[in-house]
C-alpha cells in the first residue's frame, strides 16, 4: 500500500499540495476503468489517516462495487476510518442503483471528512450526495482538481450535460489530403490502407475504450470493415451503420453476427442474431435522430470512422468533441478529399512515416 513516509528534517507539504497529490492518485486509479465502467463514470478513491494512505480503490466494471466501497473494503483496520479523510474524484452517489449508496457507506463508517474532485452531473446525484453528507455532519470540500476530474470523465459529463454521446471523429489521410482513391460500390472492394500496423493498433485500442462505433453506407459497402477489436485486448463496441435505402449486402462482415450491430434505416429488414434495425422516421434529421436514440439507450461515447461524407456532416453540424487524424507520408495525387478542421491541433504525436493529430472542438 502506498504511503507518505515520515522522514525527519523534510519540509511539511502545504495542505493544497497534499490535496492535489491525493486527488491525482484518485484520478490515476479512476483511469484504470476506461472502457469498462460505462454508462457509469470512472471514479477513484483514496483514504488517508495520519498522513498515510490506508486504503484505495476504483470503479472497475459497470455493475460492480463503486470506488468508495472498494477503498473502504481495502482498509485493514476499520477503526482508522473514524479519523480519516476520504478523497474521491467524483461526488459520492446517494441513491440505490446496482449497488448501495456510497454516501450511506461513508456515514456508516463514521468517516469525518470527504474531499471531492467535481460534482456529479447525473440528475440522480447532482449535489444530493454532498447535501446528504453535510446533513449528517461530514465535512465536505470539493473542486480539488476539478478541471482534471471533469476531463477524465468527459464522456460521462458530456452525456449528462449535453444529452448526447461524447463524439470522436477518426480518419486517416495522405500527405496530400486524401482519405481514399476514387472508387464506387461496384468494384475495388477492401480498404486502401494509408497507415501501418501501429496506427491500426491505436485505432483498435480506441475502439475498446468507446461504447459504439459508426460508419456510413459507402464505407460499409466498399471497405467492408469489421469494426471490432482485434489488435488490442478489450471489448468490442456496439457496431452502428447507416443504410437508409436498405441496399447493403447481408454478406458484409458487419452482419456476421459476431457482435451486436445496429442499422439505422428507412427500410428495416428481418432481425437476426446480434442484428437490430432502427427505423428513422420520415422527415427526421438523421444525425440528430441517431444521437438522440443513442442517448435513450445510454450510449455515452461514439467513435465515427467514416466515410468522408458522414464525417463532414458531424463537423458541419458542430456535433463532435474530439478528432483523431492520422496523416501519412503517402500521396495519392487525386482521390476522395479528407475533411478539414479549421483549427490547430491540441497535440501532435510523431509516428513512423507520419503523424497523429489530436483535435478538441473549440467551445463557443
Amino acid at each position: 500500500m502506498a504511503h507518505i513516509s515520515k522522514v525527519k528534517n523534510l519540509p511539511v507539504m502545504p495542505d493544497k499540495e497534499m490535496d492535489r497529490m491525493y486527488m491525482q492518485r484518485c484520478l490515476d486509479l479512476a483511469g484504470k476503468g476506461l472502457g469498462n465502467t460505462a454508462p457509469n463514470p470512472m471514479v477513484g478513491c483514496v483514504i488517508v489517516a495520519d498522513g498515510k494512505i490506508i486504503g484505495e480503490g476504483y470503479h472497475r466494471v459497470f455493475g460492480g462495487s463503486h470506488a468508495e466501497a472498494n477503498a473502504i473494503d481495502s482498509v485493514k483496520n476499520k477503526k482508522l476510518l473514524e479519523s480519516s479523510s476520504l478523497y474521491v474524484s467524483l461526488e459520492p452517489c446517494s441513491h440505490q442503483g446496482k449497488t448501495p449508496p456510497c454516501s450511506t457507506l461513508i456515514r456508516t463508517h463514521s468517516i469525518p471528512e470527504v474531499i471531492i474532485g467535481c460534482r456529479d452531473p447525473n440528475e440522480l446525484v447532482a449535489g444530493k450526495g454532498i447535501s446528504e453528507l453535510k446533513k449528517y455532519g461530514v465535512k465536505i470540500r470539493y473542486g480539488i482538481m476539478e478541471k482534471e476530474s471533469r476531463e477524465l470523465n468527459r464522456r460521462f459529463i458530456t452525456f449528462h450535460e449535453m444529452k448526447r454521446p461524447y463524439i470522436i471523429l477518426k480518419w486517416a489521410q495522405t500527405g496530400d489530403g486524401f482519405m481514399d482513391r476514387r472508387r464506387d460500390t461496384g468494384k475495388s472492394h477492401g480498404i486502401n490502407w494509408i497507415t501501418g500496423k501501429h496506427a491500426r493498433q491505436w485505432a483498435h485500442k480506441w475502439r475498446s475504450e468507446e461504447q459504439a462505433i459508426l460508419v456510413g453506407t459507402n464505407t460499409a459497402a466498399i471497405d467492408d470493415p469489421q469494426l471490432t477489436v482485434r489488435d488490442w485486448d478489450g471489448r468490442h463496441p456496439l457496431r452502428l451503420v447507416i443504410d437508409m435505402k436498405g441496399r447493403l449486402s447481408p454478406r458484409l462482415k458487419l452482419f456476421d453476427g459476431s457482435t451486436p450491430t445496429m442499422v439505422f434505416t428507412g427500410k428495416p429488414k428481418k432481425e437476426r442474431k446480434n442484428l437490430e434495425f432502427v427505423k428513422v422516421p420520415p422527415g427526421k434529421e438523421l444525425l440528430q435522430f441517431i444521437l438522440a436514440y443513442l442517448y435513450s439507450i445510454d450510449i455515452q461515447s461514439l467513435i465515427v470512422e467514416g466515410g468522408a461524407r458522414l464525417l463532414n456532416s458531424f463537423i458541419e453540424s458542430g456535433s463532435w468533441d474530439e478528432a483523431r487524424v492520422f496523416s501519412a507520408e503517402t500521396d495519392f495525387g487525386k482521390g476522395l478529399e479528407a475533411p478539414l478542421l479549421h483549427q490547430d491541433p491540441l497535440e501532435k504525436i510523431p509516428l513512423h512515416r507520419g503523424v497523429l493529430r489530436i483535435y478538441r472542438k473549440k467551445q463557443n
